[in-house]
């Protein structure tokens, strides 16, 4: 039996659908393509997906706090360096 202390997670981002298939950002950087088929109905572009791993078996759920949160940060970052200065000039 397996305890949820058995459990691995990780985060994956979905960075771009093209047919049946999507590509999918791993925590180190890298993008593998998956089946969508094998993705939960509904993802899109820019979901954050939880990969969980419990005694060999895997489950992949959409993570919707988490998309949220790294969208907001995203934008955050996007705002301040679209700000411009009195001068006109924008500072990076």
């Amino acid at each position: 039996m397996s305890h949820p202390s058995d459990a691995q997670s990780m985060y994956v981002v979905i960075d771009g659908l093209e047919g049946d298939m999507a590509r999918v950002e791993q925590p180190d950087g890298t993008v593998e393509d998956w089946p969508v088929h094998r993705l939960p109905q509904g993802v899109r572009e820019g979901d954050v997906l939880r990969l969980e791993v419990r005694g060999g078996h895997s489950v992949l759920q959409r993570d919707h706090a988490e998309t949220r949160w790294r969208r907001q940060e995203a934008q955050t970052k996007l705002n301040a360096l679209n700000q411009t200065s009195s001068d006109g000039e924008v500072t990076l």
